[in-house]
């Protein structure tokens, strides 16, 4: 005899699509926190950024730090002494505006300074003597050691612009000349330094070596830091060399 009724839908059937419409739903709702989580992140990364806009304008007592400070500021001269505060003063790019800090140079207070405005610097300028350089070479690149070694410096990668400043003086040191009497001397302070932190506390918070190790200390080593020298006149002594302070502003407005 012939079958005449209808035969029924397999229940596994509709076992297997339930679970194919489960794991669609599932691959949709993870692909929406994946967008989620990575619009969250990229959402704080801008915030983060623009949240860091300070350039803190550093270096010792009597470098030409405050009178930088007003050339690119104001483009105008003032006569400096040694401050006990900082100095604050605007910026303005084409790319948005920058806090220009200007820190104390003197060493009892420019720590206390430097902690309070790093974690809002998008970079740093380091102003030296260009004049008396090799009398205060060790001071000069020790601060500039703690700089480079300072946790929150090494974290967000803030680029450095090392200033020559008083190139108007015949006696002057180029850019050059300091560069590499910069790094003979980092290159010694460094053996120091890592033998003091291996017999202190400190070994344990601050593991930054700074360079490549094996290989004499080279600013190149550095990167992803980025460190660029340049050379300024804030101050006009010689007329055949004017107040000049070109690179620093370029600098500016390629880090704003």
């Amino acid at each position: 005899m012939a079958e005449t009724g209808r035969k029924g839908l397999d229940p596994n059937d509709n076992i297997l699509s339930s679970m194919k419409e489960d794991e669609q739903l599932i691959a949709i709702i993870v692909g929406i926190i994946v967008i989620l989580i990575t619009l969250g992140i990229f959402v704080l990364w801008r915030k983060k950024k623009h949240s860091r806009r300070s350039v803190l304008l550093m270096g010792l007592c009597d470098s030409g730090k405050t009178l930088i400070f007003s050339r690119i500021l104001e483009n105008m001269y003032v006569m400096t002494h040694t401050s006990m505060k900082e100095n604050v003063g605007e910026f303005v790019s084409k790319k948005g505006s920058l806090k220009v800090v200007d820190i104390p140079g003197h060493e009892r207070i420019r720590n206390k300074f430097f902690d309070q405005h790093k974690t809002s610097a998008r970079g740093i300028i380091y102003v030296i003597d260009s004049v008396t350089i090799q009398k205060e070479l060790r001071d000069v690149a020790e601060f500039l050691y703690n700089l480079l070694t300072d946790p929150m410096v090494n974290s967000h990668c803030v680029p450095l612009a090392i200033v020559c400043n008083k190139q108007d003086q015949t006696i002057a040191k180029g850019s050059t000349v300091i560069r590499n009497l910069l790094e003979k001397e980092m290159n010694m302070l460094r053996v120091t330094k890592s033998n003091q932190l291996q017999s202190t506390v400190e070994a344990s918070n601050n593991n930054t070596f700074l360079g490549k190790q094996g290989k004499d200390f080279n600013f190149d080593h550095l990167y992803p830091i980025k460190v660029e020298f340049f050379e300024s006149t804030a101050l006009n002594k010689n007329p055949d060399n004017p107040p000049d302070v070109d690179s620093i502003t370029s600098w500016l407005h390629k880090v704003a």
